[in-house]
């Protein structure tokens, strides 16, 4: 209320200011008070008008406003050097004035517009934050099968810098290689046909002076405000040190792992030899490798292990063990 009161004081003091030199005090303050009411009526609408816009959208308004003036005034200078008569001068200046203003203004609160979009074009009420998929995550393949079972939701953003380095790599000469990106392909186009709860979102979103598409994906993130999908640790890393969101597969399926503790007993497929003298490699259902000391004997059976310790990496989880003492004495009887 205190601003508009002055800025019925200012338009006054403008309008009483303006007639006073050639109408009397009476007239002069009667045209200062209809200036004063005509000021905060423009004052009010505009505030009325400028709650339907956003931050964004009048900030691009004004910088359109203020091109246009920079317009203005170099097209006056070019109107001036012209034989254009006097008496139509004005109208001509008035008309490219209200074309140039029109214009900065309606590019500039687009635009604006378009900036306060392009973060919540991907997210949906439901999903929460914008989901992007990097090249690991999809050639891992589990993204399907989280966003499957319902733990994923929503638009899952792939952009095409991507799919490129993704066809890149099914294109390789080297077999491994070609399998893994063909895999990849295979993924995204079982998410974006097969499973109803999440829908693929192609963007174009690139950024040619960022070579490295792990960046990429980070300034990505950081520009419209959402997270990462992967099972790729640096990026893990890299993300992190710019304050962007991960979710990171591995982390997930090692935290949804059956809590396995010293003393406990586990049957055990000794499949393979280990790096130190008798040890026995197996693993679990989930793929976890137990160490079992003194198995190296019992390759190709299954016996019974006793859980001496556990170690829990970024990577993964190692479970190592020792031999029963019922499986010892089976093996010397």
């Amino acid at each position: 209320m205190k601003l508009k009161i002055l800025f019925f004081i200012l338009g006054a003091l403008a309008g009483f200011g303006i007639t006073y030199p050639n109408y009397e005090v009476p007239v002069s303050v009667v045209v200062g008070v209809l200036f004063g009411f005509i000021t905060v009526g423009i004052v009010w609408g505009s505030e009325f008008v400028l709650k339907s816009y956003s931050s964004k959208a009048i900030l691009g308004g004004a910088l359109g406003m203020g091109a246009a003036a920079l317009s203005f005034f170099a097209l006056s200078e070019v109107l001036g050097t012209l034989s254009i008569p006097p008496n139509i001068f004005p109208y001509i200046s008035a008309a490219f004035f209200l074309l140039l203003f029109h214009i900065g203004i309606t590019i500039g609160v687009n635009k604006g517009k378009d900036a306060e979009e392009s973060g919540r074009k991907y997210t949906s009420k439901a999903g929460g934050e914008a989901k992007i998929l990097d090249t690991s995550v999809i050639i891992d393949g589990r993204i399907a099968d989280v966003a499957e079972v319902g733990f994923i939701s929503g638009p899952l953003i792939v952009p095409k810098f991507i799919i490129k380095e993704l066809q890149h790599i099914a294109d390789s000469s080297e077999p491994i290689k070609r399998v893994r990106g063909r895999r990849g392909l295979d993924v995204l186009k079982r998410l974006q046909k097969d499973i109803p709860n999440v829908s693929i979102k192609i963007t174009s979103h690139d950024f040619p002076e960022v070579r490295e598409a792990d960046l990429k994906l980070v300034e990505l993130a950081a520009k419209i405000k959402g997270l990462i999908i992967t099972n790729d640790y640096n990026l893990n890393k890299v993300a992190g040190l710019q304050n962007v969101k991960v979710l990171n597969l591995n982390q997930l399926s090692n935290a949804l792992k059956p809590v396995v503790l010293p003393g406990e007993t586990m049957n055990i497929h000794v499949v393979k030899e280990g790096k130190e003298d008798s040890q026995g490699i197996g693993y679990l259902e989930d793929g976890t490798m137990v160490v079992v000391d003194d198995a190296k004997r019992h390759l190709g059976n299954k016996i019974d292990v006793s859980v001496t310790s556990v170690l829990q990496t970024p990577t993964g989880r190692m479970i190592f063990s020792k031999v029963k003492d019922d499986n010892k004495r089976m093996a010397s009887n």
